[in-house]
């Protein structure tokens, strides 16, 4: 069904008013393209005004250990866009701080641009207070140490948000055969400065208001 159905047009309009007022909605639409490799999703963000991002505590019966990568619940929102990650294995992303708390992103993109600025997205924590940064492997959906991750800018591959992202890898040798289908250049987590933040978060806004 169509985000043009009248019956679907309802719902997004019911959807506002239990977002609040002020809320930004906007459709994640079910086409790709033809080189696109996640499965069509019809998805629906909603993006409330300024308020503390959702947070998903430590559970010690989980068997993990406090600051290592866990599953993405079902129902966690990302603490910047308000879609659900755990929709997006292979793009998705999470932060532990030292307590166990974690927030879950849909890509590394939201992941980068919430650590540039945890305030703005209503955190009362720094970003030096996270303790873990996890980004999933493009290529199986495996956790990273997104400090040790290799990340591509520029390639041909639309994120979740529709725009550019930052597709992580295991090593170089692995993005760098990316790259060569999809073009791109390699990118540690130390050269994703402010600068590519700020140009990913505008190439962003102008797919959807973030």
């Amino acid at each position: 069904m169509s985000a043009s159905n009248p019956m679907r047009r309802l719902l997004l309009a019911g959807a506002v008013l239990a977002a609040g007022a002020g809320a930004t909605l906007f459709w994640q639409h079910g086409q790709r393209e033809a080189n696109a490799v996640e499965p069509p999703i019809d998805d629906i963000c909603v993006v409330p005004p300024t308020t503390r991002p959702s947070a998903h505590a430590y559970d010690p019966a989980s068997g993990r250990g406090i600051h290592e990568a866990r599953p993405i619940p079902t129902d966690a929102r990302c603490a910047v866009c308000g879609m659900y990650p755990a929709r997006f294995p292979r793009w998705a992303a999470q932060l532990i701080f030292a307590d166990g708390t974690a927030h879950f992103f849909d890509s590394p993109v939201d992941l980068f641009i919430f650590l540039a600025d945890p305030r703005r997205f209503g955190s009362t924590r720094d970003a030096g207070e996270g303790a873990a940064r996890y980004v999933a492997n493009f290529d199986d959906g495996r956790w990273l140490d997104a400090r040790t991750a290799s990340f591509v800018l520029g390639s041909s591959i639309r994120g979740p948000m529709r725009g550019p992202d930052l597709p992580a890898f295991a090593d170089a040798a692995a993005a760098q055969a990316f790259i060569a289908r999809h073009g791109g250049r390699l990118l540690h987590f130390d050269e994703v400065d402010l600068a590519v933040v700020d140009g990913l978060r505008s190439a962003n806004h102008a797919h959807h208001t973030h």
